[in-house]
């Protein structure tokens, strides 16, 4: 057993040189010591920038090979670490952001509104996000809990959008 492959607190040292994992940490940012989660979540906003950019087809389309992407990333890099779930493993925080800004308004204002709404979802895991969480494992597992939370916060970023939007 090396220190690359069964530390659970500081897998960086080894796994960054690997793409797979590098990815998996979500472009490095999972690597933080304090809140990876919040971290993979700020790491994925610049992506979300990038696909904004794209129609709401191809937007869709990348955020669902990024989740099948992701169960394999996850996968490989859990089993390489030891651990299940492993919190620097933080490309289904990137996926869940993404799912949660689907057809968001534009602006910084609910890019913001989108990132505490996620956060909060990903962090308190209210039914069925939790069921999905404790029940689910490998990849799958680790990306679904994600989604979820990413359509939770979805609904309710839309929601906050509608009455934001349709009441001056």
């Amino acid at each position: 057993m090396t220190e690359e492959t069964h530390s659970t607190n500081s897998p960086c040292k080894g796994i960054m040189r690997d793409p797979v994992h590098w990815l998996a940490f979500g472009f490095g940012s999972g690597c933080s010591s304090f809140a990876p989660g919040t971290f993979g979540t700020l790491a994925a906003i610049p992506v979300f920038l990038l696909l904004n950019e794209t129609p709401l087809w191809s937007y869709l389309l990348i955020t669902l090979l990024m989740f099948l992407v992701g169960i394999w990333l996850c996968d490989v890099t859990t089993k390489k670490l030891g651990v299940h779930d492993h919190s620097g493993i933080v490309w289904d925080e990137i996926v869940g952001y993404l799912v949660t800004m689907i057809a968001a308004p534009q602006g910084w204002l609910w890019i913001v509104i989108g990132f505490v709404l996620f956060r909060f979802f990903d962090i308190l895991k209210p039914w069925p996000i939790s069921v999905a969480d404790k029940r689910i494992s490998g990849g799958f597992g680790i990306m679904i809990d994600d989604v979820l939370a990413g359509i939770a916060a979805f609904v309710v970023l839309h929601i906050i959008a509608y009455y934001y939007i349709a009441i001056p």
